[in-house]
């Protein structure tokens, strides 16, 4: 090589280790400071959506913080991180954290975790012998209401419809259940990561909405309204009765995964009871879940969801994309739009004093019960009556499920087109003063067929086998 040749190689080099020395300066200037404080927490984080996968975990190390799984076909990642600035850190991503929002108003409260959420009791293992046999159909004035007895003897439901009860976990050794139960459908999703932890551990919550819904016909106990489905129970409620966002992200997706028909949601998401009042962070939560409900729409899943035991008038929440409006109440994930939001009423088909309401948000009523005369089903070890809309939503739950077992071809929203259909109208009341004080305890606005307490009416379990002779097919 020339003297000319080696000088100009020479140039290039130092030429290439300046540049390199300046774009390594530049790069240890961009990188964020990461400063971890205590346990790692985790988070909600949504992406434009079409974001890669690499992407997405590139920007969450970006950020300080470690991906636990990512959503493609909704851009939605589960994150954790102990720098408590992840969420302005991982930028232009929107993330949440409803673990942080807990920690953050405790300390304003200067509580404890220990004092302000006390973790639950363990529930006893259930011995199948020990549970009464005695026939209790007699007790269930719930499944009468809805024709839900005389429903089950021309169609029990098809062992090929799986319902999916995204709850606080389902009693695999309950008998009116364990044959009803798939374990292969079922997932703990309290991480935001499918796993095998769907058992009931603490609450006997998901164990009364699954016997709502399928509790076996077998002559002993209570029947459910689809006995001859199949249920699979998806834990999005953990042992201290949160639903975070992102546990709820994981069981709509694991339900459209799996095929399931229909999904059951008694449980609003935390950690808000309702979204009353809107900002940045529950805008996140609102698109995350908007995201998911209306992929498993997509998918083929119908969303049932209870509206709330709040007593508050809702509207309805935004689609994925669209701006939270800044009034009104709005529920998670009963307000959305894809899914089927269910007030509750007692046994004298009039709405119960703690059902949420809301004209446009509420598509059909079922029976949930008021105090004195709830609804009876199945708990661990046992049977026990509960009200509430909780309640109410596994019935509606049920006869999607007798729907889809008729009519195998429906889709979610044919599912639901009919739902509302079928339902028996429900006028508002003349006069809602349930306390007797010479004020309205809510006000009910529509007509006849349509309003804020009763949607399209009463869920009808007989007209969704047996469907009335008048009237178009709403799913033609």
């Amino acid at each position: 090589m020339s003297l000319l040749g080696r000088s100009l190689r020479a140039a290039v080099c130092a030429l290439v280790v300046l540049c390199g020395s300046v774009a390594a300066v530049a790069t240890a200037e961009a990188a964020p400071s990461c400063h971890p404080q205590g346990r790692a927490l985790r988070y909600v984080v949504a992406f434009d959506k079409g974001t890669s996968e690499a992407e997405a975990r590139a920007a969450i190390d970006g950020g300080c913080g470690s991906t636990t799984t990512y959503y493609p076909q909704i851009a939605v990642a589960v994150a954790t991180s102990a720098d408590r600035a992840f969420a302005e850190l991982v930028r232009p991503a929107a993330a949440f954290s409803a673990q942080a929002e807990r920690l953050a108003v405790q300390r304003a409260n200067g509580s404890s975790p220990a004092r302000s959420a006390p973790a639950r009791a363990e529930l006893q293992p259930t011995d199948p012998a020990k549970v009464p046999s005695a026939d209790r159909t007699g007790e269930q004035w719930d499944m009468r209401a809805i024709g839900a007895d005389k429903a089950r003897v021309i169609e029990p439901g098809d062992r090929d419809v799986v319902v999916g009860v995204l709850d606080s976990g389902v009693d695999p050794a309950h008998p009116e259940l364990a044959s009803a139960l798939d374990p292969e459908k079922s997932a703990g999703c309290l991480t935001g990561v499918p796993d095998r932890n769907w058992a009931a551990t603490t609450s006997v919550h998901g164990t009364h909405v699954a016997g709502i819904i399928a509790a076996a016909d077998d002559g002993k106990g209570v029947t459910g309204v689809a006995p001859g489905v199949r249920i699979a129970s998806v834990k999005v409620i953990d042992d201290r009765g949160y639903a975070d966002p992102e546990a709820a992200v994981c069981g709509l997706m694991w339900a459209a995964s799996q095929g399931m028909a229909v999904t059951n949601s008694s449980y609003f998401v935390d950690p808000w009871s309702l979204s009353c009042a809107h900002n940045d962070e529950r805008g996140v939560v609102n698109e995350v879940m908007a995201r998911a409900v209306e992929y498993a729409t997509s998918a083929g899943t119908l969303t049932i969801a209870a509206a709330t035991n709040e007593a508050a008038e809702l509207v309805p929440s935004p689609r994925s994309g669209a701006r939270p409006d800044s009034e009104g109440c709005q529920a998670l994930p009963a307000g959305l739009r894809d899914v089927v939001a269910v007030s509750s009423v007692s046994e004298e088909r009039v709405k119960a004093g703690y059902s949420s309401y809301g004209l446009g948000v509420i598509d059909v009523a079922a029976p949930g019960g008021e105090a004195g005369r709830c609804v009876l089903s199945t708990v661990p070890g046992g049977y026990a009556p509960l009200c509430g809309t909780s309640m109410a939503a596994p019935h509606v739950a049920g006869v999607a499920a007798l729907l889809a077992s008729k009519h195998p071809g429906y889709g979610a929203r044919q599912l639901r087109r009919t739902l509302d259909a079928q339902a028996t109208p429900i006028a508002c009341p003349a006069d809602y003063d349930l306390t007797g004080d010479g004020s309205q305890d809510a006000y009910c606005t529509g007509y006849a067929g349509f309003n804020g307490f009763y949607g399209h009416g009463m869920v009808d379990a007989l007209a969704a086998v047996a469907p009335r002779r008048t009237g178009a097919n709403p799913a033609r």
